[in-house]
């Protein structure tokens, strides 16, 4: 059975890209197929962390006119064999999305039995957002543990809970927290979030928390995800979320020094 997750953030930055691509190379190392598919049209960067950007031919928006076929779009990643990836148009921008032509390509890869389909939604709330939310069965929110950060966040929960095809018909989407560049010197001098404060005023389950790592900055650069590094922190973070998202129960590791409640209070009054 496919489930389609939304990976999304409320602002640019938080490392949502980079998350879609650990993810999705996690649930391919389970042994699930998986595709993970660039809705950022116009930015395209999906490519470039997987290392797949001279690979690319075709992309979504051939696909949705009918240019070619899924089987033709879709790359095969060079180190897992279960992961596949469809690439963004780097010509054309969000405006060229529809709700008909988006809801073929979700059906498409569904019909290629694909288990997990990701989609990388582009950061903000414009088109381009509302399409990759549209059809989704999960959303996976990606958030740094900063004010502006969780800010933005609550406000896109909250157009998952009223524009997602399934809020329409009266469902629910679930909605997963990811916590990412957690710095345990920031939070032990309660400059940086607790995974509690920001449980408290988002009120989503969790289902990760990654570690600031500059392993993740190398990684991108040379198109090999963390997650293929195994003394990588965050890599390992990721992998243990992929494990989590294909149904094993996996305790959460310690990655906060220390639980420091107290900025909590100075920020509560924003999301009043």
């Amino acid at each position: 059975m496919s489930e389609v997750y939304a990976v999304i953030s409320g602002k640019g930055g938080v490392g949502k890209t980079t998350t879609a691509a650990n993810l999705s190379i996690a649930t391919a190392k389970e042994g699930k197929k998986t595709v993970v598919v660039d809705f950022d049209l116009g930015q395209r960067n999906l490519d470039m962390i997987l290392g797949l950007e001279n690979r690319v031919v075709y992309d979504i928006t051939h696909v949705m006119d009918g240019e070619v076929n899924i089987k033709q779009a879709l790359i095969k990643d060079k180190n897992q064999d279960n992961l596949y990836f469809l690439a963004a148009s780097q010509t054309k921008d969000k405006t060229v999305l529809n709700e008909e032509k988006v809801e073929q390509l979700i059906n498409m890869l569904k019909e290629e039995g694909f288990e997990f389909i990701f989609l990388d939604s582009p950061a903000g709330i414009e088109s381009g957002f509302e399409h990759t939310i549209l059809f989704a069965d999960k959303a996976i929110i990606v958030v740094n543990p900063e004010v502006s950060s969780i800010r933005d966040s609550d406000r896109v929960i909250g157009l998952v809970d009223s524009k997602s095809k399934k809020a329409k018909e009266g469902k629910s989407v679930e909605k997963l927290l990811i916590i990412n560049r957690i710095n345990p010197e920031l939070v032990d001098k309660g400059e940086m979030l607790t995974s509690e404060d920001i449980l408290e005023i988002l009120s989503i389950k969790l289902l990760g928390k990654v570690p600031e790592d500059k392993k993740v900055i190398d990684a991108s650069n040379k198109g090999k995800p963390v997650i293929l590094n195994p003394d990588s922190e965050a890599g390992n973070a990721y992998a243990r979320i992929g494990k989590r998202l294909c149904g094993e129960d996996i305790p959460f590791a310690d990655v906060e020094s220390v639980k420091n409640q107290g900025i909590l209070s100075k920020i509560t009054g924003i999301f009043k």
